[in-house]
């Protein structure tokens, strides 16, 4: 650190840079564009999708996806938020890293039409793997909803740990709700096992 430097100066954490592309064998996650909002809005418009998030709004329309995009295609953006994209560039989903209250929190979403079949997984593995390379030695939080286990599946594969229990806000259900928190610890990645 620079002795020259002032307070809010030395407070500023620096974020991964910018918003890569990654491959897997059989997605592409990529940075957002705007022309993702009727994919988004398609998406986090079915409940059984919003209901499972903490800050999405239902309805959920093409608007909502519109002003969220607006800022997570900033220049000004450090936090890091994929569109998982399946065959033609296909959006379906979301993976991000926001840093919030200090420290760096891991989200997530798909379209419902593709649970089950691994996605989620292949999608978390990829995105932790690039963010702890550029930003090694960095905690990650993430959670999950009570009813959800089927994301706290994915998280324990790549070595979250349950870290408590409390009950959280859920403004598509406009209600709190039971919620897991769980921490990936530094040196707990765990890559993800090759496909067969």
């Amino acid at each position: 650190m620079n002795a020259m430097q002032t307070p809010m100066e030395r407070e500023h954490v620096v974020g991964p840079g910018p918003c890569p592309t990654i491959p897997t064998a059989r997605l592409v996650l990529r940075p957002h564009r705007m022309s993702d909002a009727d994919a988004i809005a398609q998406s986090l418009g079915d409940f059984e999708v919003s209901r499972m998030l903490a800050r999405v709004p239902a309805p959920y329309d093409r608007q909502d996806a519109a002003e969220w995009l607006a800022v997570a295609t900033s220049d000004l953006a450090e936090d890091w938020a994929f569109a998982i994209t399946a065959g033609d560039d296909v959006h379906i989903g979301c993976v991000a890293f926001e840093r919030r209250g200090g420290a760096w929190h891991l989200g997530y979403w798909l379209n419902r039409f593709y649970w089950r079949r691994g996605y989620m997984s292949e999608a978390v593995h990829a995105a932790l793997a690039r963010f702890l390379m550029r930003m090694p030695g960095t905690e990650v939080h993430s959670g999950i909803f009570a009813d959800n286990l089927a994301s706290l599946k994915v998280q324990e594969k790549a070595g979250f740990r349950v870290t408590g229990c409390s009950d959280l806000f859920c403004v598509a259900r406009g209600a709190m709700v039971p919620h897991i928190e769980t921490r990936l610890e530094p040196g707990d990645f765990r890559p993800a096992a090759p496909r067969r």
